[in-house]
Formats: structure tokens, C-alpha cells, sequence
């Protein structure tokens, strides 16, 4: 759950639902300047590779399904916990990944593959000393929302998982390359744009539903209303990356530059639950949750 006070206000988005945001953004990502994705190296079938980058994406954090169902409660409130405080679990925060990466695995390998890369780098930007910079997630630029697995008993646990990631991605790429029709897909020409697009919408879609991603200066205030920059986005290919300038001009209205989208503007619009403060806590979680309300927060992504 992605909780966010603004405003005296408490909004509360879930995992799934921001992950159906950041498919939303992948799957109107392109235009003259932009590839969209899929289309960052040579293939057979743009469209049907742009599918499986958009179904990453969309799906990244499927493996809180489960958990958003039935959610673990903050003590104080009886809504759901944060996502910050329930990742302090090292143990439960990868379990999320342990029942994601295999869901969409028999039909669509390069979908999970491309998941448990996002993954491996959350994780890698805290083990490795000298982690790739092309794949340091804004989530990590300036604080990390893993930095406890820097902790001495956690940080063994963590280079473990980083090495279980290495061997799920391999049989990942064993099934595609039996495919002469995917083989080519994990080239990195193809491999390394689309496993860093899907953390940069990740972080687009993360900006609008919380607090999570670090403004270019002072604290973040969340919900579309930070200023920040992406970094190493791919543009035409690998060897091909700028930087976006996401600029919020207020009343939800957000400038990028350069622009990425083919839909000028294009219109965002974010379920969340949203709750007066203090918040009453509740007897009964579910009838009460279920009781409320979706609200829909509606954006503006454009060029000026």
C-alpha cells in the first residue's frame, strides 16, 4: 500500500493499481523523438515485444495481489502499513518477489524476465560497490527505500536473493532463446533499454501515487507535485539516452521535457482512497475499507 499524507489528508494507493498506472504510461510511451518500447533495436515483431514490455510494466508488482487482499494493519491507524514500513522485513519483501516472478512465467518469460531485473537492481544499488549507474532507480538517487538491507544481519540475506534473482533470470532466458522467435529479445540492445524503461515508469507512476520518489531539492511532497529528473532514458536505443525534466506547473498539470508521450496531453487518472485527518481507526478493517470510496485523482502529462 502506498499511503501519503497531503493536505491533512491521508491517500492511500495500492500496489496493483500503481502498477496498472505505470502500464498505462509504458503503453503511450513513443513518439518522433521517443521509441516507444519494444522498439529500441531491430525485430521481427515490434508489436508483439512491446506487448511483453508493457505487461512487465503493468505487472511488476503483481506479487502484492495476495497481500493487498488480506493487508497487514498499522497499529495506530488499522489501515494497511506503508510500504516503507512493511519493507523493513527483509524476508517479506522478497517473498512478494517470490510469488511475482513466476506468475507470467510459462506464456510470457520476457515479461517476468524483465520484473526480475527491476527487482535485482533495487536490491544490487545496496550490495554492489560499484553498481552500474544506468540502472540506478530515482526511487535510490538520493535516499533508498531498501536501506536497510545495508544492516550486517541483512545484508548476507540480500546478496542471497541478488544470487537466486541470477539464477531465475537465467532459466528465464534459457525458455526464450529455445524460442526462435524471442531468441534475439535478450540481446542488450534490446535487454538493457527495456529493463531500465520499466524502472523509470515505475518511478513516473510512483511519483503520482506517493511520496516515494526524492525531489531535485527539499523534501517530497508526493502526488504528482514534485519536481525531478529521469535519468539514462532511452530514446531511440541503448547507446541513445537523455535525461526528462518533470516539471509540475500545479492543479495537477505536469510539463515534461522533452516530451515522451504520443497523446499531448495526456490525461492520468489515479484510484485512491483517501481519508480525512485524524483518521478513525477501524473495528472492522475490510467493511470499513470496502465502504469507502475510490476517488480518482486526475493528471496532465504535456510538452508545455
Amino acid at each position: 500500500m502506498l499511503k501519503t499524507i497531503h493536505n491533512n489528508k491521508l491517500y492511500m494507493v495500492t500496489q496493483p493499481d500503481h502498477g496498472q498506472i505505470a502500464g498505462y504510461l509504458a503503453a503511450h510511451w513513443g513518439n518522433d523523438e521517443f521509441n516507444a518500447p519494444g522498439y529500441f533495436h531491430t525485430s521481427d515483431d515490434h508489436n508483439r515485444l512491446k506487448d511483453e514490455v508493457v505487461l512487465a510494466v503493468s505487472e511488476h508488482d503483481n506479487g502484492w495481489w495476495e497481500w493487498e487482499a488480506t493487508p497487514e494493519l498499522n497499529k495506530n491507524d488499522g489501515l494497511p502499513m506503508n510500504l516503507t514500513e512493511f519493507l523493513t522485513n527483509l524476508q517479506e519483501g522478497m517473498k512478494r518477489w517470490r510469488l511475482g516472478l513466476p506468475r507470467f512465467s510459462q506464456n510470457h518469460p520476457y515479461a517476468s524476465l524483465l520484473m526480475s531485473f527491476h527487482a535485482y537492481w533495487l536490491y544490487a544499488q545496496n550490495v554492489f560497490e560499484d553498481p552500474d549507474p544506468s540502472f540506478l532507480h530515482p526511487l535510490v538517487r538520493r535516499t533508498t527505500l531498501l536501506e536497510y538491507t545495508l544492516e550486517d544481519e541483512k545484508l548476507e540475506g540480500a546478496k542471497n536473493f541478488i544470487t537466486e534473482l541470477e539464477n531465475i533470470q537465467a532459466g528465464f532466458i534459457s525458455t526464450i532463446k529455445n524460442n526462435p522467435e524471442t531468441a534475439h529479445w535478450v540481446e542488450e540492445e534490446h535487454l538493457k533499454p527495456n529493463a531500465r524503461f520499466l524502472q523509470l515508469m515505475d518511478a513516473l507512476s510512483l511519483s503520482l501515487c506517493s511520496n516515494l520518489i526524492p525531489p531535485n531539492k527539499g523534501d517530497a511532497v508526493g502526488l504528482g507535485d514534485d519536481e525531478f529528473d529521469l535519468t539514462d532514458v532511452p530514446r531511440k536505443g541503448w547507446q541513445d539516452r537523455v535525461v526528462v525534466k518533470i516539471k509540475p506547473q500545479g492543479q495537477k498539470r505536469i510539463v515534461c521535457e522533452p516530451y515522451p508521450f504520443n497523446i499531448d496531453p495526456l490525461p492520468v487518472f489515479v484510484p485512491a482512497k483517501i481519508f480525512d485527518l485524524p483518521v478513525e481507526k477501524p473495528a472492522n478493517f475490510q467493511t470499513h475499507w470496502h465502504s469507502n470510496n475510490i476517488q480518482l485523482i486526475h493528471y496532465e502529462y504535456c510538452s508545455k
